[in-house]
């Protein structure tokens, strides 16, 4: 294949390019996927009906349906059935460690549009969502100062969950807190019942959540039936945080919702549309259109030599391929996100090794959320 991959002219200017797609549109985490594929294929769609771009997207779309193993075949498919070099997709960390080595031996690029651990880098992946310094931190950070100092901490029980968990750890552990409880569950479980009782008898401050999907709707629904039997399980008193909460997954909660405190990019102004507009379709969106316009720059250069020299043009850091993302932090008041602080332009430390791009919050006040 060459620099475009193999090509045929579509109209006058537009150039048509294979674009992979690989997004578990049913799954535990089906409505993370969606998010980010109606995102890409707005992003197309636009491109394609644009005369402002001389490229035209055909996408190549598969759907592993949540299941592991098949992130890596359906890649592996969607490079070898057609002319595509670009991948936007997967969601889990697990599913975009899978398809990592299928990239390596094709040279193609995986675009990955939802917020992660950190404490990974490769030329072959764009890392357009939040990493350790862009989510992990700020949130705890900004916790510590606002809510307290003594938290549990849930997660899957994959490498997400591990990982945020851990580092929410060394942060408590750096500013004196304690960690009251620690628990994690496999995707898909919903027997949230030891999870719950641990947290009643622990009494934290704060709940750190980095459970997934299904796992994570119904620990938070059972949560706000806790705080029916004992209100010191509100909002109020000891709210759940997250690192991955978005606006396309409120449907699913309801008035479970109310009081849930989460940090990312970017959060939806615009409240008439119940469940879109949140960082992971924006991300995607934004991801199709910097790869469009790459793509008429860049030349015979290849790919990860352009993001190399060029990156940072579109704001991804040349040495990590991470995004510079805003970092906002936002709690759920009457049913949307209202962002309660902010930072601009907060550069990618995905191994935690640069303090200087660290977003920081004032010495701890200690008030309680309202």
């Amino acid at each position: 294949m060459g620099a475009f991959g193999a090509f045929v002219f579509w109209g006058p200017m537009k150039t048509k390019i294979d674009l992979g797609i690989l997004y578990s549109r049913s799954g535990t985490y089906s409505a993370l996927s969606e998010a980010q594929y109606r995102g890409a294929m707005r992003a197309i769609n636009e491109i394609n009906a644009s005369d402002a771009f001389t490229v035209e997207f055909r996408p190549i779309t598969r759907d592993p349906k949540g299941q592991l193993d098949q992130y890596a075949p359906l890649s592996a498919e969607i490079l070898q059935s057609s002319d595509a070099e670009h991948i936007i997709g997967c969601v889990t960390s697990s599913s975009r460690k899978e398809v990592i080595p299928v990239l390596d031996r094709t040279g193609a690029m995986l675009w990955y549009n939802t917020p992660y651990e950190g404490f990974e880098t490769s030329n072959r992946v764009i890392y357009s969502h939040t990493c350790a310094n862009q989510n992990v931190l700020p949130l705890m950070r900004w916790c510590f100062r606002n809510i307290g100092l003594n938290a549990y901490l849930t997660g899957s029980n994959y490498i997400w969950g591990w990982e945020t968990c851990r580092v929410a750890r060394g942060c408590m552990d750096e500013a004196g807190g304690k960690v009251l409880g620690e628990r994690f569950l496999p995707l898909d479980d919903e027997d949230i019942t030891a999870l719950i009782a641990d947290i009643e008898t622990a009494r934290p401050e704060f709940i750190f959540n980095s459970l997934v999907g299904a796992s994570s709707y119904a620990f938070i629904k059972a949560y706000q039936a806790l705080g029916l039997r004992d209100p010191y399980f509100t909002a109020e008193n000891c709210p759940i945080v997250s690192c991955n909460l978005t606006e396309c997954e409120l449907p699913m909660l309801g008035t479970a919702a109310e009081g849930l405190i989460s940090v990312g990019p970017y959060f939806c102004k615009d409240h008439s549309t119940a469940g879109h507009g949140s960082s992971l379709e924006v991300t995607a969106y934004r991801s199709v259109f910097t790869l469009a316009d790459v793509l008429m720059r860049k030349g015979n250069m290849p790919f990860d030599g352009y993001v190399a020299d060029h990156g940072a043009h579109h704001g991804i850091d040349p040495d990590t391929f991470h995004r510079t993302l805003d970092v906002n932090v936002a709690q759920i008041r009457d049913g949307r996100f209202e962002v309660v602080c902010e930072w601009s332009g907060i550069a990618p430390d995905p191994y935690l090794t640069r303090p200087a791009r660290h977003p920081m919050v004032e010495t701890p006040k200690l008030k309680v959320v309202s």
